[in-house]
């Protein structure tokens, strides 16, 4: 089937119950591995919050007992597990909290050992903001993309965002944004990395970490199908969820981290928008690898450009609750009538550089235009 296989690798912390970790709580300061902790004091409770951990836990949880990254045994240890699952078959990894590790040249190191092996080895970071510090080229092909995901759902959503479900996370898909606003957003964040890394990107709408976007939007499916849209129309890497593509509600880990429904609980309408977008990025080109431009972005009608060589493409979002009306200038040569996906009314006018498109969408719709 041509899957490949992504490891999620948590390389700055192991759990209380490694065993490395269980010879330090059994032999104390005479363990080999004390050193591979960062131990403050004795004894040891990593069980009893009644007594100080008295050693480092990420996040301050005494479960996830933080590496001694400047220890030379953990850095090859670490590196060796990189190269073994590597060898083993696995086309990738994502990485745990890797801005956590702030040894100098380790995820260097760990580049150059994964890509030894296997070249094409896609390495993503979990980094939730501003990421050009580990996107030098010599570190992460790319990383999670919430400087994506936030203004796409502030956009979508807007102020149907259930605030309690996006508190005190790292990413911000709040407050409403208009459709200029967001545009904004796009344009400062393809500015952000170079183009080939805006290709390796990973976009998502949700995670492990978040709400899903359903519970998010309580419970909108617009909501999910014009973010969904958007998503698969990105430049980048799409990352779906799993459960989001049949409507699968979550709010807050560990709500978010649900079993898969049975099919009789699928919204299928939710399934069939994921079915479509996905055949269209696949058939077209541009879609995944094509120049991004903003046509036109006023009030809460949001329409830009995929385009590579002669293929075009036009994508139209109305995040209002009334039908958008636009005429939009557009000089290209060739007209694109053809109704690749939803619904709206399109009339064009005019020739070559004085060529307009009559756009009139639905509210709460997107839609895309290519060659007929």
């Amino acid at each position: 089937r041509n899957i490949k296989v992504v490891l999620d690798g948590v390389f700055n912390h192991s759990s209380r119950g490694f065993f490395f970790f269980h010879d330090v709580l059994e032999n104390g300061p005479h363990s080999p591995w004390v050193d591979w902790f960062k131990i403050k004091g004795w004894p040891l409770s990593p069980y009893n919050g009644e007594f100080p951990a008295n050693y480092v836990g990420w996040a301050d949880n005494r479960a996830l007992p933080v590496f001694n990254h400047d220890n030379p045994e953990v850095r090859e240890y670490i590196m060796e597990i990189a190269e073994y699952w590597i060898k083993f078959g696995i086309d990738g990894w994502r990485l745990d909290v890797p801005f956590e590790i702030k040894v100098p040249g380790f995820w260097q190191e760990f580049r150059d050992r994964v890509k030894a092996i296997n070249p094409e080895a896609y390495i993503v970071g979990e980094v939730w903001g501003d990421s050009r510090e580990w996107l030098d080229g010599t570190q992460f092909d790319g990383v999670m993309n919430y400087l994506f995901a936030a203004p796409t759902i502030a956009f979508t959503a807007g102020d149907r965002v259930d605030i309690e479900q996006v508190q005190d996370r790292s990413y911000h898909p709040y407050p409403p944004l208009f459709a200029a606003e967001y545009a904004t957003k796009m344009q400062e964040l393809l500015q952000l990395y170079p183009w080939e890394i805006q290709l390796t990107q990973l976009n998502l709408l949700a995670s492990h970490d978040t709400a899903r976007l359903i519970s998010i939007a309580g419970g909108d499916i617009p909501s999910v199908e014009l973010a969904t849209l958007l998503l698969l129309t990105f430049p980048g890497a799409t990352s779906i969820y799993y459960g989001d593509e049949v409507g699968l509600p979550g709010r807050l880990d560990p709500d978010s981290r649900r079993g898969f429904p049975l099919e009789a609980n699928w919204n299928q309408d939710i399934l069939n928008t994921h079915r479509r977008l996905i055949a269209l990025r696949h058939t077209y080109r541009c879609l995944r690898t094509g120049d991004y431009q903003v046509l036109y972005a006023q009030a809460e009608l949001f329409v830009f450009t995929r385009t590579l060589d002669d293929e075009k493409l036009i994508i139209a979002v109305n995040a209002g609750t009334a039908s958008a009306k636009a005429n939009i200038n557009i000089n290209w040569h060739s007209q694109l009538n053809k109704l690749l996906y939803g619904n709206a009314k399109i009339e064009w006018y005019g020739e070559a550089e004085t060529r307009k498109l009559s756009l009139n969408l639905p509210p709460r719709s997107g839609c895309i235009l290519g060659h007929g």
